[in-house]
């Protein structure tokens, strides 16, 4: 087996330049794990690390370049995954990207300097270290603006196992077929002639790039559809639950009058003091059972009750000051997803405290300005909170299929022109939902 070596490879300094360049692309769209200074010097050890070793390499045997340039992308997962706030999966999933695009933009290069200065050399310095330069950030520019728009908005790709093995298999035959030319001459995937070596790696190299980046968008669409379609689930939970609570307390309170109606009959028979006496015990137990809330929204009043049924049951105490009108211009499923979805995060939250009389959950609707505000507090004890995205991260450990609560309520509230922001204050996880009043 015979390299083909008339036409001079590309420098192992440039291949490495592409690689941390590339890796640094994604680094900087995402969120950093350090401060600046130390993500320069941090960046700068793996581009002396990259360098060194594709230099050390390259003393190799060619049979072992591909081992060599395997190493480099462990190199250069680990620059990503030491530097960023991601989950390992996806920086292995960003750094098979960032691999195929270092390829594309030193082969892209190489045979532009080849086809273009490698016979003439009158310039050595500007060809060989200031045309490079000059590309790379060319290429870098234009995937930085056209990736940027792509981003998760909480910067968390989530990618699948599925999704991952992929890109994984994608991106080894990627590797192998723009190479395998430069590294073996005598196979059937093999070309001939020297130049159409250089032509194989950059077309695949492009191919390869263009197909990656779509295997990126649809995996962006599927996050997508998945998000909207576990939201609509949330939304249609709550409407549900809305709809069963409203059945059942229309069931209680008529069960309530005719009680009420019995007790009156058991009255008025000629029994001693002590059944009077075990009738109004018997009244009294029935009385919690009766929706109290007359908050001027029907919808606010079923929810409420539904609500403070189950906190008694679990003992916890709700409150709540609500002039329930002001949302009479909001649907009755957006309605039922913003205090459903509010209100079962905070019980649920209050049932996970050990002392029940710290138990509570608090109410208030007003009108504020030309806004109505919706604020909901319940005691808390978790510390700091830590915020993505302007939410909380959810405390469940399947945080791909939590979480969607407080951003069912976030679209919502956006879906009418307004805000739904959290915060923690002395002791109190507080929920403010602010919409335009109409």
């Amino acid at each position: 087996m015979e390299a083909i070596r008339q036409v001079p490879d590309i420098p192992r300094i440039f291949t490495a330049v592409a690689e941390w360049a590339a890796c640094t692309l994604y680094i900087v769209m995402f969120n950093r794990r350090y401060n600046l200074l130390k993500q320069i010097l941090i960046s700068l050890a793996f581009l002396l690390g990259l360098s060194s070793w594709l230099m050390v390499s390259k003393k190799f045997p060619l049979a072992f370049w591909m081992p060599a340039m395997a190493l480099a992308a462990l190199m250069m997962f680990i620059y990503i995954f030491m530097s960023l706030k991601m989950k390992r999966r996806d920086a292995a999933y960003y750094t098979i990207r960032a691999f195929v695009l270092a390829e594309m933009m030193a082969s892209l290069e190489w045979q532009l300097y080849v086809f273009f200065f490698y016979e003439t050399g009158t310039r050595p310095f500007v060809e060989k270290f200031i045309f490079p330069i000059i590309i790379y950030a060319a290429i870098l520019i234009i995937i930085y603006f056209v990736e940027k728009d792509r981003l998760p908005s909480d910067m968390e790709l989530n990618i699948s196992v599925k999704e991952f093995i992929t890109a994984f298999i994608t991106g080894i035959i990627i590797f192998g077929v723009s190479n395998i030319s430069f590294v073996y001459s005598n196979t059937p995937f093999s070309v001939q002639y020297p130049m159409d070596v250089l032509y194989t790696r950059t077309l695949t190299d492009i191919g390869g790039f263009a197909i990656l980046y779509t295997h990126y968008v649809i995996c962006c669409q599927s996050r997508a559809w998945h998000e909207i379609a576990a939201l609509k689930n949330v939304l249609q939970n709550q409407y549900v639950q809305y709809r069963m609570s409203r059945e059942s307390i229309n069931l209680i309170n008529q069960k309530y009058h005719d009680l009420k109606h019995q007790i009156n009959a058991l009255r008025s028979m000629d029994d001693p003091d002590k059944k009077n006496e075990y009738l109004d015990q018997m009244e009294n137990s029935i009385k919690t059972y009766e929706a109290q809330y007359k908050t001027g929204n029907v919808v606010l009043d079923t929810i409420f009750t539904s609500k403070a049924l189950y906190c008694q049951k679990h003992s916890i105490l709700f409150k709540c000051v609500v002039e329930g009108s002001l949302l009479d211009f909001v649907d009755v499923m957006d309605l039922s997803s913003i205090f459903g979805n509010a209100l079962d995060n905070a019980i649920e939250y209050e049932k996970r405290i050990p002392d029940k009389e710290k138990r509570l959950v608090r109410v208030t609707v007003c009108r504020q300005k030309g806004f109505v505000l919706s604020k909901f507090e319940n005691y808390y004890e978790g510390g700091e909170l830590k915020m993505r995205d302007g939410l909380p991260e959810t405390t469940k450990p399947d945080v791909a299929y939590h979480g969607y609560g407080l951003k069912s309520i976030k679209t919502t509230a956006e879906h009418y022109g307004g805000t739904a922001t959290v915060n923690v204050a002395n002791e109190w996880f507080i929920l403010n939902v602010l919409l335009p009043l109409r």
